[in-house]
């Protein structure tokens, strides 16, 4: 058996769901195994936690002015680039558009969380090394005027 031979079956694998050949031919035997790739991911029960609490009308007005930001990804939240460093902002700190809020871990790669909008921290709904889902909203921030 030919090393192109062999090579082209590789290839031709890759796009099936087969995940094990072997071939007799002349004497020769081939086996060729591939695992299947799944990923896995923790599951952690998490109870919803709502974004703008009904309050009173003056305070609800407040928070609807409030910008969210929320996590593109799934993974764990970090509020500081090293468990020894300080975090990147606390609740009541200013924040510039771009300026890095957190880390969010997925798969060892760390992805910085930028503001959207120059504005104070007002509210951080994460605690350190908690998982977060999509969508998931991490911090508001009182935009400036």
């Amino acid at each position: 058996m030919e090393l192109d031979e062999i090579k082209n079956l590789i290839e031709l694998l890759k796009d099936t769901d087969i995940t094990e050949l072997h071939i007799e031919r002349e004497g020769a035997k081939l086996k060729i195994k591939r695992e299947k790739f799944l990923p896995s991911f923790a599951v952690t029960p998490t109870v919803e936690k709502p974004a703008v609490e009904i309050k009173g009308t003056e305070e609800a007005v407040e928070e609807q002015k409030l910008v969210t930001i929320t996590s593109p990804i799934v993974g764990i939240f970090h509020k500081a680039p090293s468990p020894e460093a300080p975090p990147f902002v606390e609740a009541g700190s200013p924040v510039r558009k771009g300026q890095v809020l957190c880390i969010v871990e997925a798969m060892k790669l760390m992805n910085e969380i930028e503001s959207d909008t120059d504005g104070i921290v007002s509210k951080i709904l994460i605690e350190n090394g908690q998982p977060v889902e999509y969508g998931e909203t991490l911090f508001l921030i009182e935009p400036s005027s």
